[in-house]
């Protein structure tokens, strides 16, 4: 089913291509996590990434603000390797962090949990 549009429609019912700079920015930095991990010989066992991205109110609608939180699970995992690699990732390695840096102010948090 299609749904029409008329001249008061303005709610987006799909992912708007704005939308997929974050989930470019979560996809770039998970792949440099994972990666910082295991050459760091850590036992991941998961990680999930969440976003709460905050838009200008006018256009173009920058991306003003991005808060990423880090759930990493995994087998006795050292907190200061999974905040260095966090770092490393939005600091050095990742390029859609690198790219919207200068413009988004970009934030994290994280949380360790046992091996799923």
């Amino acid at each position: 089913m299609v749904q029409e549009r008329d001249e008061t429609w303005t709610d987006w019912r799909a992912t708007k291509a704005s939308d997929l700079l974050v989930v470019a920015l979560l996809s770039c930095t998970g792949y440099d996590v994972v990666d910082i991990l295991n050459k760091q010989r850590e036992q991941l066992t998961g990680l999930t990434i969440t976003a709460d991205a905050k838009q200008a109110p006018e256009p173009p609608w920058e991306f003003t603000e991005i808060h990423m939180h880090y759930v990493v699970c995994g087998v006795d995992l050292d907190p200061n390797k999974v905040e260095r690699a966090i770092k490393l990732s939005e600091e050095k390695y990742c390029s859609v962090a690198a790219t919207i840096r200068g413009v988004t102010k970009l934030t994290y948090s994280f949380e360790l949990r046992p091996a799923v």
